[in-house]
């Protein structure tokens, strides 16, 4: 039984919640939201993940969100820094995208691993935790994009997402249960494999192709 044996500091959920709120904020404002609407943005986006995984897969109590005031500290930089550099990297479209596409391959793997650390603590099995992880990494983004009333990178043909969580949390699992490795080693090697895929699939273009032929989808249309 892995449970209790493998605990991550809380630092790294934290800077999950922050880097996905700064996302948020960041999206709110080229949508040219209102101050209140950067900060909502920064919560749900910041906090949309981790209360899918605490509420719905884990069920252990009260989300971490309202039980350690450092989550709302962590949602109320990334709301301040998005208002404050933001709207200098809004303007700049191509610097937005840039911007937005690093620290949202920082987050996605860190939160793929602590979503997987969570299941394996709570007496999960690693299939378990690979399903949890996942979900943990893609579900800020496909909530963001939900609000902002853009259509979901989860969902289309596009530079790797998902795939890119998905063989972190891999990664993570072969280090840490597979083979012993320390929890904090093996994130670490897990967050800087999943940000490293994606933002090579960025670069050079990597991309999962569309399923079916031009064909079949112009008759489905």
């Amino acid at each position: 039984m892995l449970s209790g044996q493998f605990n991550l500091p809380v630092g790294f959920d934290l800077a999950a919640v922050f880097l996905f709120g700064l996302t948020g904020a960041l999206f709110a404002m080229k949508k040219g939201y209102d101050i209140v609407g950067v900060f909502v943005m920064a919560l749900i986006t910041g906090a949309g993940s981790g209360l899918i995984r605490d509420g719905i897969f884990l069920q252990q109590g009260p989300p971490a969100l309202v039980t350690d005031e450092r989550y709302l500290y962590a949602v109320g930089i990334a709301g301040c820094l998005g208002l404050l550099f933001g709207r200098h990297v809004v303007i700049v479209e191509k610097w937005f995208d840039r911007a937005v596409s690093v620290v949202d391959a920082a987050a996605l793997g860190t939160y793929a691993i602590v979503g997987a650390q969570k299941a394996i603590n709570a007496g999960l099995g690693v299939s378990a935790a690979f399903l949890i992880g996942v979900i943990n990494a893609v579900g800020a983004s496909l909530i963001r994009d939900v609000l902002t009333q853009q259509e979901s990178i989860l969902l289309k043909p596009g530079q790797f997402y998902a795939f890119a969580a998905a063989v972190g949390c891999i990664v993570f699992l072969i280090l840490g249960p597979g083979i012993g490795v320390a929890a904090e080693a093996s994130a670490y090697i897990a967050i800087a494999v999943t940000f490293l895929l994606r933002v090579a699939a960025i670069r050079f273009n990597w991309r999962t192709p569309p399923v079916g032929t031009e064909k079949i989808r112009d008759k489905l249309h």
